[in-house]
């Protein structure tokens, strides 16, 4: 059935793709993206491995807390919407362009 099916060459295909994974996720570390919600009143900014780097929230939400849970919760959201694009993009240029994410 794997006649002529060379393993070390499998071996070293695979050795290279963790190389190339761990490559993108560090270089994931280096980009940012931020998402603002509430016109700009809360704005959060995460690295492309999904670390939030910074928080800003306008003095004027301080006092209105169900407000400010709703723009956190939105603007978190968004920015892990971001952080996953990125990653199945990274994905689909490791993998030549065939995009595994279509339906």
């Amino acid at each position: 059935m794997f006649e002529g099916f060379d393993m070390s060459k499998m071996s070293e295909m695979m050795a290279q793709m963790q190389d190339k994974v761990k490559e993108i996720e560090e270089q994931a570390k280096n980009i940012e993206f931020m998402a603002k919600a509430g016109g700009g009143l809360v704005e959060i900014t995460a690295n492309g491995a999904g670390e939030i780097v910074d928080l800003n929230i306008d003095d004027s939400l301080l006092e209105d807390k169900e407000s400010l849970q709703i723009l956190l919760i939105s603007a978190m959201n968004d920015v892990t919407k971001m952080i996953e694009e990125n990653k199945k993009s990274q994905a689909m240029n490791m993998m030549g362009g065939m995009n595994p994410f279509a339906s």
